[in-house]
C-alpha cells in the first residue's frame, strides 16, 4: 500500500494597503490598480495525499462552506499535473468569510503550492497562476505573498520591496456588503479626469509603501454610504492613533496600522463589541520562510514554488 503524505499549512489573510478602481473593461469587469499585502491572521489547512489510480478529494471545514474553493483548487492542479490520487483536507477557517480579505482564496492558492509537492510532480509558476485565475482574480496574489502591485482585475502582479515590519489591527463587524452593487453605485462616478487623478496618487503610494500617506480605498465612499457603522470605525481607528486605517477590499473588514502597541490597545477599547484580530503585515521573504517550514520534509531548497523531494 503506497504511504500518505501529509502537511498543515497556514493561508494567509490580505489587506489592500491601497485600491483605486478606473473605470469598467471591454470585458465587464473594472480595471483595477490596488497594493495587496499578506498579514499573518490565517486559515488553517490539513492535507494528506496518497498515490492510488483513482483521485478522491474529501474536505472537512468547521463552516461547512458550499462548493469551497479548496476542492476545486485540487480537481484543477491534479488534472494539470496528471497525477491521481486520494486527498484528504481539513480546513480550519480563522479568517472572516466575505469580509474582503481573501480567505477563501488563500486557501485556494495553498492548495495549489502544497500539491504539486506532496505529489512530486513540478509546475511552474505562470501556468500555477493561470490555474489560480480560474479561481478567483486575487488566488495568484497569494502564490507570491509580501506586497504586491495588482492591475487589470488585480491577477496581473508587479512585487514590491516588502514593507517596514508593522503591526496592526483587523476588524470584522460581520457586514454584509454586496459587492457587485458597490461597483454599480461606484461606476457613475469614474470619470476620465478623476482616472487620471488616481493613477498619478496610486503611483505616488507604490514609490513610497512606508508611508501610505496618500493611501485610500476607492469603495469606501460608497459602501460607508450605504453602512454608516464602517465610517464609525474608521474614525475610531483614527482616533486610537492609526497611522494608517482603511476598509479591505470592497469591505466589510477595516484594518488600522499602528506605531506602538498602546495605540492597539486603545482602538480595542474605542471599538466594543466588535470582532477584532491583531495582525502583523507579512513580507514575502517571511511568507515564502512559513511554507517552506510547512512543506520541508516534501521539497528540497531553492527555487519558488517550492521543488518536490519526490521528483524524477
Amino acid at each position: 500500500m503506497s504511504a500518505t503524505r501529509q502537511a498543515r499549512v497556514r493561508a494567509l489573510a490580505k489587506i489592500n494597503l491601497d485600491l483605486r478602481v478606473l473605470g469598467t473593461r471591454p470585458d465587464g469587469f473594472h480595471e483595477l490598480r490596488t497594493v495587496f499585502q499578506t498579514v499573518s491572521l490565517a486559515d488553517t489547512l490539513e492535507i494528506a495525499y496518497t498515490p492510488a489510480r483513482k483521485t478522491a478529494i474529501s474536505l472537512v471545514d468547521n463552516l461547512a462552506i458550499a462548493d469551497n474553493l479548496v476542492v476545486r483548487a485540487a480537481r484543477l492542479v491534479m488534472a494539470a499535473m496528471r497525477a491521481t490520487g486520494r486527498i484528504e483536507m481539513r480546513l480550519t477557517k480563522r479568517i472572516p468569510i466575505g469580509a474582503g480579505l481573501g480567505g477563501g482564496s488563500s486557501d485556494a492558492a495553498a492548495v495549489l503550492l502544497a500539491l504539486p509537492a506532496m505529489v512530486g510532480r513540478a509546475i511552474d509558476l505562470p501556468k500555477l497562476s493561470a490555474i489560480g485565475e480560474q479561481l478567483g482574480s486575487d488566488v495568484p496574489f497569494f502564490l507570491l505573498g509580501g506586497t504586491a502591485v495588482g492591475i487589470g482585475r488585480g491577477s496581473e502582479l508587479f512585487p514590491l520591496p516588502d514593507s517596514p515590519p508593522r503591526r496592526g489591527i483587523l476588524v470584522a463587524p460581520g457586514i454584509h456588503v454586496n459587492t457587485a452593487q458597490a461597483y454599480r453605485d461606484l461606476s457613475p462616478r469614474l470619470t476620465t479626469d478623476l482616472q487620471q487623478n488616481k493613477i498619478v496618487s496610486f503611483q505616488s503610494v507604490t514609490w513610497d509603501t512606508g508611508s501610505l500617506a496618500s493611501a485610500r480605498n476607492d469603495f469606501e465612499s460608497v459602501v460607508f454610504e450605504q453602512h454608516r457603522k464602517l465610517a464609525t470605525l474608521k474614525k475610531r481607528l483614527v482616533r486610537a492613533g492609526a497611522t494608517v486605517a482603511l476598509m479591505t477590499g470592497s469591505g466589510s473588514a477595516l484594518f488600522g496600522l499602528f506605531p506602538d502597541d498602546n495605540g492597539i490597545s486603545r482602538a480595542i477599547e474605542l471599538l466594543g463589541e466588535v470582532e477584532t484580530f491583531p495582525i502583523s503585515l507579512v513580507g514575502r521573504a517571511r511568507y515564502r520562510a512559513l511554507w517552506r517550514r510547512a512543506l520541508k520534509e516534501h521539497t528540497t531548497p531553492g527555487l519558488w514554488p517550492l521543488q518536490s523531494r519526490y521528483s524524477g
